[in-house]
């Protein structure tokens, strides 16, 4: 049930992606919001307070809901199942950007594929030249394709086997990584005001992203290049300043023979980055090439958990 719940899940996203996303992270925003108004004082204790009151409560209302469906009728738990993963698993929340990207890169259009960038990362982007315009856009699809599937997947399947109803494992793992960016991003503008309050956030959101970002990572290696991927895997990733995403990038690079990372104009400077990844420059065609290997992961995973459900069927 779990396969058929992440198949139609996929299916109904490419189908018709949920145009009214924003209206679910403005409640969500507002939400959260809510527990840092009343509980941050600065202090790590309040903010695992908040933390736990925030996620908690979701949780086990989404574990007792699939509960009480299953009762009623499995198919009605099924469809709940597919439910919280089309509004979790945003697959073309990222890829529309980078379909506009490459398809302003290949029709020489520098300045829509710097606007693109722009919005997609926050950050200013018309220092930069057409390769690294390619270089930026492989990496956040990189990592963004991990947060949005693979994360949301594995997650998915962990609390599926343990009988805890997989939609709650997709809900914690977004919730966790959304509660980090709000509240545990050292970037953020209102860090100084944040404190301490957000370490648990980040603490939180590491230990949910260490088995999957391995995952992710193995499974680059699988599809791609095996030998160079496990060589950057190892030899790259601690150079990056935030170890899951090292190991994300370094991966994804081994695996497409790209180079990522690198020093990029920005702020009239110079930024310097590690350099991540064998082989050529970034371009467009590598940007093709990305597309591929996601797409051949999620696919591995797909025929993975079939395996594994046909053994246990079988079993």
């Amino acid at each position: 049930m779990s396969l058929l719940a992440l198949i139609a899940a996929l299916l109904l996203e490419q189908l018709h992606p949920l145009s009214s996303r924003k209206h679910l992270y403005g409640w969500l925003s507002g939400y959260v919001d809510f527990f840092q108004h009343h509980f941050n004082v600065g202090q790590y204790k309040h903010g695992k307070i908040a933390w736990l009151l925030a996620v908690l409560p979701l949780l086990f209302a989404v574990m007792a809901s699939t509960w009480l469906l299953h009762q009623v009728h499995p198919l009605w738990a099924w469809a709940f199942n597919v439910l919280v993963l089309y509004l979790t698993m945003g697959f073309r929340q990222f890829s529309h950007y980078f379909t506009g990207i490459h398809r302003a890169l290949r029709n020489g259009n520098l300045e829509e594929a710097r606007v693109l960038l722009t919005h997609w990362r926050g950050i200013a982007s018309h220092e930069l030249n057409p390769e690294e315009i390619a270089r930026l856009a492989i990496e956040e699809a990189l990592i963004a394709s991990h947060r949005n599937v693979f994360g949301v997947i594995l997650w998915f399947v962990l609390f599926s086997a343990i009988g805890l109803g997989g939609a709650a494992g997709a809900l914690l793992y977004r919730l966790g990584q959304f509660l980090c960016k709000r509240w545990g991003n050292e970037h953020h503008e209102k860090a100084s005001e944040l404190g301490e309050f957000g370490y648990f956030a980040r603490k939180m959101f590491h230990l949910l992203e260490w088995l999957p970002v391995r995952m992710t990572a193995l499974t680059f290696a699988i599809v791609g290049d095996f030998e160079d991927t496990l060589y950057c895997w190892r030899s790259q990733a601690k150079n990056w300043p935030n170890n899951e995403t090292g190991i994300l990038l370094s991966s994804g690079a081994g695996a497409l023979g790209v180079r990522l990372g690198m020093p990029i104009p920005q702020g009239g400077l110079p930024l310097d980055r590690a350099s991540l990844g064998l082989g050529d420059e970034a371009d467009i065609g590598f940007m093709q090439s990305t597309i591929g290997l996601v797409w051949r992961s999620i696919i591995f995973w797909l025929v993975l958990l079939l395996m594994l459900t046909l053994s246990s069927l079988l079993g």
